[in-house]
């Protein structure tokens, strides 16, 4: 972990729990997000249903996550009332969390186990689903990304908890973590 990292644990146990509240993957490239109520993570790769589960194992884009609240100050940027999370591409949206203070941290969805990697910036296709000033809007606002380090279940609802370093449970006989 590196020093920001290190520093952002020393306050990990500040930050509250958040919540699943949407999942979505996308099949293909530049394809619609399909909205699932649950799905498995996959140790290495990413949700199962999303092309990044074709991509290279070990990426650090794994999956992306933003949160409504950063939703939210993206509306309010754009002067509308709401922003439907599939236009955003993110897999993940999660509520009640400062997701940057998450950064380079382990999480737990459901059964699954995470570490944020790093900020997800947006790209010049947010201005294509948003409108004109759609990346400006998200800067500073577009979530983080996130390798998933343990496989398992996660589900629209589950609890979003922050986990010391320490506190990580040991990893199964073959895992990668």
């Amino acid at each position: 972990m590196n020093a920001q990292g290190r520093l952002l644990a020393r306050y990990l146990r500040d930050l509250p729990e958040g919540e699943l509240t949407w999942i979505g993957v996308r099949p293909q490239r530049r394809e619609p997000m399909l909205s699932l109520p649950s799905t498995l993570a996959v140790e290495g790769y990413g949700l199962e249903g999303d092309r990044r589960m074709g991509g290279r194992a070990g990426s650090g884009r794994q999956i992306s996550l933003i949160s409504t609240e950063f939703i939210a100050s993206i509306a309010r940027h754009l002067g509308r009332a709401e922003i439907n999370p599939a236009l955003l591409r993110r897999n993940l949206l999660v509520s009640g969390i400062n997701l940057n203070a998450l950064r380079y941290q382990y999480f737990q969805i459901g059964e699954a186990i995470f570490q944020a990697t790093a900020l997800c910036h947006p790209c010049a296709r947010m201005d294509e689903v948003l409108g004109r000033g759609g990346v400006v809007a998200m800067l500073g606002y577009g979530g983080l990304c996130a390798k998933v380090v343990r496989t398992g279940r996660i589900a629209v609802g589950d609890r979003l908890r922050p986990l010391p370093e320490s506190s990580l449970p040991a990893a199964p006989q073959g895992s990668l973590f």
